[in-house]
């Protein structure tokens, strides 16, 4: 009985000890690569489900593309342009942080300050991350409504 006592407090420790350090590089592995945008939407700060306004991307805007890499540089790629004829308009680059417990990723792209996005959705296709900062109140409810940017491979 001692034994199995031992065993299963052991067992336990082990369990309850063990945290995932691999949770980041995992996440980061998902995130490399291209992402296109998709939209941007305001959510109410009230509900986080009640759309207020949604920015489906249009002509050339469909190709603003979303880079990151392993090694925490990202960049973003926006296009103007009409019909067929897009080109590039900017490509802005910088650093990136992520917290794989919180899922916060802060981006900081050329000159610019850091803003934090939470991601909401992370699979090999899709990606959803909601504005941290600089949150403003759209619906006059006196609570922040929520920015979210949703981008696909």
């Amino acid at each position: 009985m001692k034994k199995q006592l031992l065993l299963f407090a052991f067992s336990a420790l082990a369990l309850t000890s063990c945290k995932d350090d691999n949770l980041e590089a995992y996440d980061m592995e998902i995130m490399k690569g291209d992402w296109k945008e998709v939209k941007r939407e305001i959510i109410s700060g009230k509900d986080n489900k009640t759309v207020l306004q949604m920015y489906p991307n249009t002509g050339c805007a469909t190709k603003n593309t979303l880079f990151f890499r392993t090694d925490y540089y990202v960049s973003y790629t926006a296009y103007t342009g009409t019909g067929a004829d897009c080109q590039m308009d900017q490509k802005s680059e910088g650093r990136y942080t992520y917290d794989a417990d919180s899922k916060v990723i802060g981006i900081k792209l050329d000159d610019e300050g850091t803003v934090n996005y939470r991601i909401d959705v992370l699979t090999g296709k899709n990606l959803k991350m909601a504005q941290q900062s600089g949150l403003f109140d759209m619906d006059g409810d006196k609570i922040p409504d929520i920015p979210y940017i949703t981008y696909e491979r």
